[in-house]
């Protein structure tokens, strides 16, 4: 079938993402800014791509349910579909197809996506031009990924971001902090896409994670560390609160990383 990426928002979203993974990478600050520029503008919380964008992640993201919920989430999902003003959602497009032209570039539109025909299945099914036949057999396959019985064994397809960019970017941080730990990697992708959603996710994450790590070094300070490294350990701690106050930024990332590094270093071994 043939498929029209430019209008696939979730297409668009997934370019975005991995354009701004590297840009981090090579260190470009312009591309960074521009690319962050521009899915603020078109996709923070309320805006019609977004809102398009959530849906698909509906049945992007769904897995391990019973046949007839999967059925019924299809269904509901494409009637929310139809809600959403379909001149609305081409104009939004217009403008970010231009923006993305202009600002970085057409051959953006040529970039590697993992889950290309997951995004172009979805997107057949939500276009009303596609034919009866091809569209009842792009949701039988989508009802049976999402009915798919899982084991949960790690793999590359269950994380959006796992992808060759994202790795060169995991690769990057190796070399400064050596290897990545696990919730130092959790981190790095609710911060690398915490512009979709206007910082939500993030927010919850840190909130969540902080408690943890002041959990973890009071534990530490508590177990008779040598003075200095205690005192140094409590202003670590103050150092934390003050992210519940104001935003986190890029410089704050880094602190972090090494936070989360050191409450595994001060953790006690069996």
């Amino acid at each position: 079938m043939k498929h029209n990426k430019k209008r696939n928002t979730a297409f668009i979203y997934e370019t975005l993402t991995r354009e701004l993974t590297k840009a981090i990478v090579e260190k470009n600050a312009a591309r960074k800014n521009k690319t962050i520029s521009i899915l603020k503008e078109f996709f923070v919380k309320g805006a019609p791509l977004a809102e398009e964008l959530q849906l698909y992640g509906v049945l992007l993201s769904t897995a391990n349910i019973q046949q007839r919920l999967a059925e019924r989430l299809l269904h509901e999902t494409k009637r929310a579909h139809e809600l959403l003003e379909e001149e609305t959602i081409f104009d939004a497009q217009s403008r970010i197809i231009t923006a993305i032209n202009k600002g970085l570039g057409k051959g953006m539109w040529g970039r590697f996506v993992p889950n290309f025909k997951s995004l172009a299945s979805v997107n057949a099914i939500f276009n009303p031009k596609t034919s009866v036949k091809k569209r009842v057999l792009f949701e039988q396959a989508i009802v049976d990924k999402m009915s798919e019985k899982l084991d949960f064994r790690p793999s590359a397809s269950m994380a959006s971001l796992d992808t060759l960019t994202y790795n060169s970017f995991i690769k990057k941080y190796n070399e400064k902090y050596g290897s990545l730990l696990q919730e130092q990697k959790e981190l790095l992708n609710r911060f690398i896409t915490s512009f979709a959603d206007d910082g939500f996710e993030l927010r919850l994450y840190l909130n969540e994670e902080l408690s943890r790590l002041k959990g973890s070094l009071s534990e530490a300070i508590d177990a008779d560390l040598e003075p200095l490294i205690s005192q140094k350990t409590s202003q670590v701690i103050d150092y934390l609160e003050e992210f519940r106050k104001r935003d986190f930024t890029e410089a704050d990332l880094n602190k972090m990383l090494k936070t989360q590094e050191l409450a595994r270093e001060l953790r006690p071994h069996d």
